[in-house]
């Protein structure tokens, strides 16, 4: 009883100053004139935070105004990756200033400091390699640490996978109700990441074009990859499952995907920005939209090979496996003939559900596929890690090929949808929590499988929000 008076009191404390922050963000009167044009609100289980201005300015809002988020987001990242990579945050730390921060453009150095500044007006304690290394939470531990795994020959060292998150798709022409570009995409990561990856910014930057994105406390791009800019650029990506490679001179893939949704104005800018500089880190299929065309793109980003596809008339799908012969074969040690693994599972649901919809496809219906539970392995219905809307805590098999043992705390934690006409006015739908509306309740989780206790003091409850609408430049209701 203590520790739940104890834990209440933490979420009370934390409402308090995050109610103190939007207010000083709003306030025209604010001591900190780099907070005038920002704010933030809750709608929907979201936090929507605008932020305005220079590079360094942009940062600031971003660090002060969700402070209290990237505090929690932190500890919680800093907790699995320490675990799972069984190395300290001073080696993340380490890489951050050493290998990462050197290799990042100007702009994006000054957006970094910027959120350490602002966090630390705030009253919390991290420097700008605690956020550099927050930043790249999914390529250094899942990308970088294997690789030096192997070239240190560490005999004793984890078993690390690449992971396999996400499922997602974007259809245009004859394969839609109006024949415009739909996207949609589903975020499948831990619960104890997912549950606060529901953060929805609106940036207006100084240079480039405007951007609204879900996304991470503290991290300065999507990084589940769902967003759209001013210039009619649709985005989204799944990861390559059991990919391996890295390059150490590269520039880290945080930056690189969030310079390409601010600065491309067409598919050809996007696969040249997010080629630009590749490390192989948080390896991704991309598929890439523009309204303006109506013609969409699937960019296999491996690091050796990059085979791109382009159709006005068609559609491609997504749940995390390679569909380049050589990408398989010289970058992955993935079974693309397994049809009982979670990847090969999804992506013969999703041919099946997309050929069913042809001529049909809207953002309604983008939704439903987003909460499907059919599993294409067992032929039925079950939420487990087969279905596109991912439970893997229900499923006594776990994921083999990312690591993840049977029962684990994952699956889909969010999802997000939009279409041209959305676009065209900087919106799209979005759902806190599983898209299909369950509930995910820690304490039964942790009745039934004591084995997860380790995320206890951090793992909290998953409630599902309703769909909701976000555009940018909107304000609290």
């Amino acid at each position: 009883m203590l520790k739940k008076l104890m834990r209440d009191g933490c979420v009370l404390g934390f409402t308090l100053v995050l109610t103190c922050a939007a207010m000083a963000g709003a306030a025209s009167g604010s001591p900190d004139t780099r907070l005038q044009k920002a704010y933030r609100f809750q709608q929907g289980g979201w936090t929507y935070v605008h932020l305005e201005g220079a590079p360094a300015d942009v940062g600031f809002q971003h660090g002060y105004l969700l402070a209290p988020e990237i505090a929690d987001a932190f500890e919680a990242i800093k907790l699995f990756d320490t675990r799972e990579t069984q190395r300290d945050w001073e080696f993340f730390r380490k890489t951050a200033r050493e290998m990462l921060w050197p290799r990042i453009d100007a702009e994006y150095q000054q957006e970094l400091q910027g959120i350490a500044d602002g966090v630390k007006a705030h009253g919390v304690d991290l420097d700008v390699y605690d956020i550099v290394a927050l930043n790249a939470f999914e390529e250094v531990p899942d990308y970088y640490v294997p690789w030096l795994n192997k070239q240190q020959k560490s005999a004793k060292a984890p078993k690390l996978a690449a992971p396999g998150n996400c499922s997602a798709f974007i259809a245009t022409g004859g394969m839609t109700k109006d024949h415009q570009i739909v996207i949609a995409h589903n975020n499948w990561t831990s619960y104890l990441a997912g549950e606060r990856w529901v953060i929805i910014f609106d940036i207006q930057p100084e240079h480039g074009n405007r951007i609204l994105m879900d996304g991470f406390p503290g991290v300065i791009t999507s990084d589940d990859d769902f967003g759209v800019n001013s210039a009619g650029m649709m985005i989204t990506e799944t990861t390559i499952t059991q990919f391996e490679g890295w390059d150490p001179k590269g520039k880290p893939e945080f930056m690189r995907s969030r310079k390409a949704l601010q600065y491309a104005n067409s598919i050809d800018d996007y696969v040249r920005i997010i080629k630009e500089g590749n490390n192989g880190g948080y390896a991704n299929d991309w598929l890439i939209g523009d309204r303006k065309t109506g013609e969409i793109a699937y960019l296999e980003l491996g690091l050796k090979n990059t085979p791109l596809w382009r159709t006005k008339d068609g559609y491609f799908v997504s749940s995390n496996f390679a569909r380049d012969p050589k990408v398989l074969r010289e970058e992955t040690t993935f079974d693309p003939n397994d049809a009982s693994s979670s990847p090969n599972a999804r992506h013969n649901r999703w041919e099946e559900v997309m050929k069913q919809a042809k001529g049909k496809v809207d953002v309604v219906m983008a939704e439903q596929f987003l909460s499907d539970h059919f599993d294409s392995f067992e032929k039925k219905e079950q939420p487990n890690e087969r279905a596109l809307c991912g439970h893997v805590d229900a499923s006594p098999r776990g994921v083999k090929e990312w690591g993840w043992d049977a029962y684990n705390p994952g699956g889909a934690v969010q999802g997000k949808a939009t279409d041209s006409a959305m676009t065209a006015k900087m919106s799209f739908m979005a759902r806190a929590g599983h898209p299909c509306g369950a509930d995910f309740t820690a304490a039964d989780f942790f009745d039934h499988h004591p084995e997860f206790a380790w995320q206890k003091p951090l793992l909290r409850d998953m409630k599902a929000g309703p769909w909701t609408v976000f555009t940018a430049g909107q304000k609290e209701k």
